[in-house]
């Protein structure tokens, strides 16, 4: 091997700082899974009977979905197939509705014998890929409203059958892909829309509605007045009134439509947990157990934690899902402030070092799809962790790589992998 083909071996094409960190999510979420199920007295963390042992299977089988992807996989085979890929996941998302039991309110696991399936998962990471695949071409533009339309029902399609599943968490997941329209040229304007569209749901919600329309006018207003003293044709003043306008009107259409979504689309579990997270009523005992149990948890850590496996509400059980969607009061409870900080500046370096990845790279596939992937490792952290310390509403959603489970932890293997792929064979021929 000379000395060009050396350099561009695996030491110099492959990110393992990115693999280092997935590895180290993923094993300390492992240990943690055992402490949230140590009451129930499995007799080792091997112990296939409970969630620990079942994740050190799914743990192998992600290591072995990894090395595929890496060095068996032809990385161009991602963008060759996204399309037919996406429209099967978008059946089976459909098909789930019909075929499978509620669980717990929502419709959205097969079930073949002891093994449960969500195309939710999935479906992230055909969305990155077409979405990937229909924004890198070069004839795309983001100022084309046809082609922020084509981007918008890619995003869109998957996430309002997952709504239809009553799987909130998930489809909420899928507004962070914003950030991606917004790195390709999506005017800043949106994300004050967005901004904008939360604050008058909020307001309509825990205020009466003339509060809210008062805010939307006054706001229109700042606008109308700074946006006619920076234009001086007419032609220009008309059309920041003519936006001015629309803009308003469907701030109105949403302030009504938020009353009707909370009455009669959301069931009543959501409405009370975001009842519950915005203040409107104090319930630690129903629908803010979960919270409540979860605060205290956390609390009761400290700066450095009572000890691994010491955990009172951790070993005691006093938190339901604590080895899926609510792992992080464990960490939270065990390990402490420090502890809980490891865990999210261990997160805030793959997402950043991802990021960083992607502006790198020369193919605008590889860059936008490796948005994307920061995207949703993103939107689960802050929503996970916004959900156990009472700053979001409680939807279930898990911890990327940390929490119990075979979907999320193979479909996270599978986002991340083949991004580090994609970048693996940029260097290897540039």
């Amino acid at each position: 091997m000379n000395e060009e083909q050396l350099d561009r071996g695996l030491r110099r094409t492959v990110d393992w700082r990115l693999i280092v960190l997935y590895l180290l999510i993923m094993l300390f979420g492992w240990i943690n899974i055992y402490a949230a199920v140590r009451s129930g007295e499995p007799s080792g963390i091997f112990d296939l009977s409970f969630n620990c042992g079942k994740q050190a299977v799914w743990i192998a089988g992600a290591v072995v979905i990894a090395l595929i992807v890496l060095f068996v996989i032809q990385p161009y085979f991602w963008e060759s197939v996204c399309k037919p890929a996406y429209g099967l996941v978008l059946i089976l998302l459909v098909l789930v509705i019909f075929m499978s039991n509620n669980v717990k309110g929502s419709h959205s696991w097969f079930e073949l014998g002891p093994v449960k399936f969500q195309p939710a998962e999935l479906s992230k990471i055909t969305t990155s890929l077409v979405l990937a695949a229909l924004m890198s071409r070069p004839a795309f533009k983001m100022s084309s409203p046809k082609n922020l339309l084509l981007a918008v029902a890619v995003v869109a399609l998957p996430m309002l059958v997952i709504i239809a599943e009553s799987e909130t968490g998930s489809a909420l997941v899928y507004t962070g892909f914003i950030f991606v329209l917004y790195r390709e040229g999506l005017s800043g304007w949106w994300l004050g829309f967005a901004g904008m569209a939360i604050l008058l749901f909020i307001l309509t919600l825990t205020t009466h509605w003339w509060i809210s329309a008062a805010v939307a006018a006054a706001v229109a207003l700042a606008l109308l007045i700074s946006y006619l003293r920076r234009v001086q044709s007419l032609r220009a003043r008309r059309a920041v009134v003519r936006n001015t306008l629309i803009g308003l009107a469907a701030a109105m259409a949403l302030i009504f439509a938020s009353d009707f979504f909370f009455n009669h689309v959301l069931k009543d579990y959501q409405r009370g947990r975001i009842e519950v997270l915005l203040g409107m009523k104090e319930d630690p005992k129903g629908f803010g157990y979960n919270v409540h149990q979860s605060l205290i948890a956390i609390g009761s850590g400290g700066l450095f934690g009572k000890g691994y496996l010491q955990g009172t509400q951790t070993t005691f059980g006093f938190v339901p899902e604590q080895s899926t969607d609510f792992i992080f009061c464990t960490v939270g409870e065990e390990w402490g402030f420090m502890g809980s900080l490891f865990v999210i500046v261990m997160y805030g370096l793959l997402i950043f070092w991802i990021v960083q990845d992607a502006e790198r790279a020369r193919s605008a596939f590889t860059r936008i799809y490796g948005y994307c992937v920061a995207s949703c490792l993103f939107m689960h952290l802050f929503i996970n962790i916004g959900m156990t310390i009472g700053l979001m509403p409680v939807i279930g959603i898990p911890l990327p790589l940390f929490s119990y489970g075979g979907s999320s932890l193979w479909s996270f293997t599978l986002l991340i992998f083949i991004f580090i792929a994609l970048e693996r064979q940029e260097k290897k021929y540039f």
